[in-house]
């Protein structure tokens, strides 16, 4: 559910608190987008971890996450499973989106990794994902994953993204380039734009509107 929780001017803060138990997995999240990029993420994935706290840092979002699940199996679901809260509680958070950007990109150096993220809080969710992993594994999270993850977050989030590497050797690297240009180009999307008067969109509607 929403839970709005502090006004900054004229505003209220962008929060949600979400959980979500299956028979593979058990999480607990609570985001605030309008936050400092405070967080404490476990997820059994170090890996992933990893990456969720660029996303918290980079983005500017808090990000408080507890997940366990069946890792013993492979990192899937777990993967899948936190990639689909974190689209909830960005599509909570947004609420009717209201004087957002709704347009945000970046292009995001990592030492020799340079990638492309664009996207679009449109309401209708869409990934286009061209970003190629020379090695199976990204520490204990199977590299193929990483598609998989930003799949569930636009699925839920209502999200149009569009993902390309430009360059990059080390996966590592790759990795982070797609993470960190994946929070600089949300962070961009979901802040106010003074000139927007409700939503950006002609047909008047950000749910699947144009």
């Amino acid at each position: 559910m929403r839970i709005p929780l502090i006004y900054g001017g004229d505003r209220m803060e962008r929060t949600a608190s979400l959980e979500r138990v299956t028979n593979e997995t058990s999480i607990k999240l609570r985001m605030n987008l309008d936050g400092t990029g405070q967080h404490d993420i476990y997820t059994g994935i170090g890996f992933l971890d990893h990456m969720l706290t660029l996303v918290s840092g980079h983005g500017f979002f808090d990000i408080f996450l507890n997940a366990s699940g069946d890792v013993e199996v492979d990192s899937h679901h777990t993967v899948e499973d936190v990639g689909i809260v974190i689209g909830d509680a960005i599509y909570e958070c947004l609420g009717q989106k209201e004087g957002i950007r709704r347009y945000g990109e970046a292009i995001v150096p990592m030492e020799e990794a340079l990638c492309l993220c664009a996207a679009d809080l449109s309401g209708r969710p869409y990934l286009a994902f061209d970003a190629a992993f020379t090695a199976p594994m990204l520490g204990n999270m199977e590299s193929e994953m990483v598609e998989e993850f930003f799949r569930a977050v636009c699925v839920h989030g209502g999200v149009n993204l569009h993902i390309k590497l430009l360059a990059g050797k080390n996966n590592h690297h790759i990795a982070e380039a797609v993470f960190k240009s994946f929070a600089k180009a949300l962070d961009m999307a979901t802040s106010y734009d003074p000139r927007v008067s409700g939503v950006l969109s002609t047909k008047g509607t950000l749910e699947g509107g144009v």
